[in-house]
C-alpha cells in the first residue's frame, strides 16, 4: 500500500479545537514535524480538514531497508 509523508507547515494558533485535535491525531507535535502514514481514506479525510496547515508528499518505498528472504 502507498504511504504518505505529512509535514506540519503552519501554526494552529487561533484555530478551532477540532482542527487542533486533527493535527494531534495525525501524530504531529510541533511545526516542521513530519509523520508517515499508510494512504487511506481516513488519513486523506483528516489531511483534508487541515490542508491549509500541512504539506503532503508521497513517501518513498522502504522495501530497501527490509530483510527480503
Amino acid at each position: 500500500m502507498a504511504r504518505v509523508k505529512i509535514i506540519w507547515k503552519r501554526s494552529a494558533i487561533g484555530l478551532d479545537r477540532r482542527q487542533r485535535s486533527v493535527i494531534q491525531s495525525l501524530g504531529l507535535h510541533r511545526l516542521n514535524d513530519s509523520v508517515v502514514h499508510e494512504d487511506s481514506p481516513t488519513i486523506r479525510g483528516m489531511v483534508h480538514k487541515v490542508r491549509h496547515l500541512l504539506e503532503l508528499e508521497l513517501a518513498e518505498d522502504d522495501a530497501q531497508g527490509k530483510d527480503q528472504r
